[in-house]
């Protein structure tokens, strides 16, 4: 009996069998691709890759995702995002939540506005090449964020781009999802 090594396929031990990695979560990958591409080529590479991995759903509550952290700290309109997401989930102050969210480049694109009960509340975050995100977690020096925030999304939305309108892509988190 010989103990042969098995060929390595680039995969981490464990990882799902014919599910591309997304080699975009490693940020000094993203950096060296960053140096050599153009901007908008390195977003195109990024959001195929995003694309065919899918979503990671590793932490699809907005309120936990290690990737929206630089994000929850954030405030806008005299309020932090952690806040928003807070008092989403308690149900005050109903009619600001869209605005505060859209600070932010986040839809509410579905919620239970009953008093009593769980908001089931559904988020998407742009991702697409001008997101409002985009300008925050730069200047943090986080260029992969993209990446990082589809590991923990529950569900990612690609819009491929036409002769009218760019790529678009979104990270879908919930709060207080039905158990």
């Amino acid at each position: 009996m010989t103990n042969k090594k098995q060929p390595s396929t680039g995969k981490p031990e464990g990882a799902p069998a014919g599910r591309p990695e997304n080699p975009f979560i490693d940020g000094d990958f993203y950096n060296r691709v960053r140096d050599y591409t153009e901007r908008d080529a390195t977003f195109s590479k990024e959001l195929k890759a995003i694309a065919d991995h899918g979503a990671g759903k590793q932490n699809p509550d907005a309120r936990n995702a290690p990737s929206l952290a630089l994000l929850r700290g954030v405030v806008k309109k005299g309020v932090s995002l952690d806040d928003m997401l807070g008092r989403i989930v308690l149900g005050t102050e109903s009619g600001q939540w869209e605005a505060w969210l859209a600070a932010f480049g986040i839809e509410l694109r579905g919620v239970s506005y009953g008093k009593t009960g769980p908001r089931n509340a559904r988020l998407a975050l742009d991702m697409s090449l001008n997101a409002k995100a985009n300008p925050l977690f730069s200047n943090a020096g986080v260029r992969n964020w993209r990446s990082l925030v589809a590991q923990d999304c529950a569900q990612v939305q690609v819009e491929k781009p036409t002769v009218e309108t760019p790529a678009r892509a979104w990270a879908i988190f919930f709060l207080d999802a039905a158990d």
